[in-house]
């Protein structure tokens, strides 16, 4: 998707910039109909869906905003205060705001004072820092064998005769040892191994109820790492697809070069490059919700550190562009978090300091546990095993690939639909992931 990184014309941008949107969706039609070069025809057509996209993620009117917050004890002069400091996300629509659909877990996450206390979220938290704690102790890492379950439903009729659907499961790379079992309620097919995104592909028809199912059984090992950053060497082997930019999100931008110079200063050895970059944003970039990847015009690692926020993929992915920046080599990992209680998609990264290889960095997790130094300094270098690995690169292809955008342009996580005539959005199916069995084996 080369294509991203094309600018767009200035009439597009200024009619979005005024929040005309549907006079841009006019624009962009009328333009296709000229004779383009390839990549900006496909810039524009991709606009089209990213603006459709945006406007379904962000329905809910300032009305609704303010009864949303009211639920929590805010008043509506309050809210007023919010939107002078800036603290309320919102895009113009037609002369009026227009907020996100996760707008109150958004506000909730940024205040969290306001949140009530969350008796699952803090059996899981305490599950994970238990072990860690166990294992920064000391404790010999151990493996799990997982066995898990996700399905997808489709909520509506949809045209055509052939619904496809791809399904994450396991991708056989550390800290993934062996995919023991898969079991589907269709005929399914898998990539080959050298695929970088692993799903199962099955068919069926496209109505109201059709149900895909996909469980599997795999093992994975927690990774605990001593490094002596006296014994990190200069690069031996060749990395250099691990140093690229990869446009639009891993880009070397003037800004991110200065920013990466002005956290590393003169510092030369590749371990303290890679741990300044881990402190700063561990400490700095703030957890928040965002809304679909797709639906950003920007590089979402430029976002991260302008806007100094966002989720556990915006944060790998400018974990990797720093430290790229810097000539370390450092790569993408996604799938699940998942532990005996729930499942969750979760991104995180890995960097490669020579002798040591490849090691994990999660910027989320870490950044989470700002308030424990042991805690935080943990997920640099080091990883729990309460990980589900599906995807190790980002932006590549499917097998069979997709014939239209893809909903999740980056990797898979609760799977993909679609027709032969177009593709199925988040909204219109739903997808329920489970742990059938959680248990140490050694």
């Amino acid at each position: 998707m080369d294509f991203l990184n094309v600018p767009l014309p200035q009439t597009i941008v200024r009619e979005e910039g005024q929040g005309n949107f549907e006079r841009a969706l006019r624009l962009l039609k009328a333009t296709l109909k000229n004779d383009l070069p390839e990549m900006l025809k496909n810039r524009l057509k991709y606009e089209s869906e990213r603006i459709k996209r945006l406007l379904y993620d962000y329905s809910i009117d300032e009305k609704d905003a303010k009864e949303k917050l009211a639920s929590i004890g805010i008043k509506s002069e309050e809210f007023s205060t919010f939107i002078e400091r800036g603290e309320l996300d919102y895009i113009t629509v037609n002369g009026k705001r227009k907020y996100e659909k996760k707008f109150l877990e958004n506000f909730l996450f940024k205040f969290p004072k306001y949140k009530k206390s969350d008796d699952k979220q803090n059996e899981i938290r305490q599950l994970v820092n238990q072990r860690i704690d166990k294992l920064i102790k000391g404790d010999k890492p151990k493996t799990y064998r997982i066995s898990a379950e996700i399905n997808v439903t489709l909520k509506k009729d949809f045209r055509g005769e052939k619904l496809r659907c791809w399904l994450p499961v396991p991708k056989v790379e550390n800290p993934v040892d062996s995919l023991d079992h898969i079991e589907c309620d269709h005929e399914y097919k898998t990539p080959n191994k050298d695929f970088k995104i692993m799903t199962v592909y099955m068919e069926d028809v496209p109505k109201a109820g059709t149900k895909f199912i996909a469980k599997f059984t795999y093992t994975v090992h927690e990774q605990v790492n001593k490094l002596d950053p006296t014994q990190v060497r200069p690069l031996s082997s060749d990395q250099s697809e691990f140093l690229k930019e990869k446009p639009p999100h891993i880009l070397f931008s003037p800004y991110l070069k200065a920013l990466t110079k002005e956290i590393i200063k003169n510092e030369k050895n590749p371990y303290f490059k890679a741990k300044l970059i881990y402190d700063w944003m561990t400490k700095n970039i703030n957890y928040s919700y965002m809304h679909a990847y797709s639906t950003y015009a920007q590089s979402l690692s430029d976002f991260a550190a302008v806007n100094m926020r966002g989720d556990c993929g915006v944060k790998a992915l400018l974990f990797i562009t720093m430290c790229r920046i810097c000539g370390i080599p450092s790569k993408w990992q996604s799938g699940w978090f998942v532990t005996p209680k729930a499942i969750s998609p979760h991104d995180w990264s890995y960097f490669y300091l020579e002798p040591y290889g490849w090691l994990p960095a999660d910027l989320s997790f870490g950044g989470s546990r700002k308030n424990n130094e042991d805690r935080r300094n943990f997920y640099f270098g080091n990883m729990d095993a309460f990980r589900m690995v599906a995807n190790s690169d980002f932006m590549t292809p499917f097998s069979p690939e997709k014939c239209y955008f893809r909903s999740d342009p980056y990797d898979n996580q609760v799977g993909e639909l679609e027709t032969e005539n177009e593709n199925i959005y988040y909204s219109d199916f739903e997808t329920k992931m489970k742990v059938l069995s959680f248990e140490e084996i050694i």
